[in-house]
């Protein structure tokens, strides 16, 4: 028969508690601290024609900080315009009635959130009100790609990029104009 001592089951006790605490500040943490109890935040909507890579749960940001976050994503079946439901935090109640909303991405390739950008307006969006100024997402791997197969810099046909004449050559979009003389 051995007993264990009481400092180790201490420390094994000690241990338990410490991961617990661990786990729940990490679950806390993976949902923005939000337990799904109780509302302090109010949705608002936007249409968009395309929305890029944007997800539920993506940020809503003015000037860079959090406000809240994108709730829902549907479809609209008679316009086909992407609505997006945002939830903003209660505490910015007062957005002018005039907030633009635009689709950005962080960095080159990094995540998609919704950048307000308030006006003017004393008005102020009201709990389910629709933000009606919006920029839809701009796909980068589109436009490199329009970059890339349109030549990018001088066409085909340019032979200004390709000039073998010197520094004081007229360009060829200026050939067919002939100065007039001054009197």
């Amino acid at each position: 028969m051995s007993s264990r001592s009481p400092r180790i089951e201490f420390a094994v006790g000690a241990f338990l508690l410490l991961a617990l605490a661990s786990l729940m500040v990490l679950a806390v943490a993976s949902t923005n601290g939000k337990w799904g109890f109780g509302s302090d935040s109010y949705p608002l909507t936007a249409r968009f024609t395309t929305i890029g890579a944007l997800r539920p749960n993506a940020p809503v940001k003015v000037g860079g900080v959090a406000i809240g976050q994108v709730a829902k994503i549907e479809l609209d079946p008679v316009k086909f315009d992407s609505v997006v439901t945002l939830s903003i935090n209660s505490r910015y109640k007062d957005l002018p009635s005039d907030t633009a909303a635009s689709i950005l991405t962080s960095g080159l390739l990094g995540e998609s959130y919704i950048n307000l950008a308030p006006g003017g307006d004393p008005e102020t969006l009201k709990p389910g009100d629709e933000i009606y100024m919006t920029q839809a997402a701009v796909d980068l791997i589109q436009l490199v790609g329009k970059y890339m197969f349109s030549g990018g810099g001088a066409k085909a046909g340019d032979n200004a990029a390709q000039s073998t004449e010197g520094a004081g050559a007229t360009p060829d979009y200026l050939q067919d104009e002939t100065p007039t003389p001054k009197e």
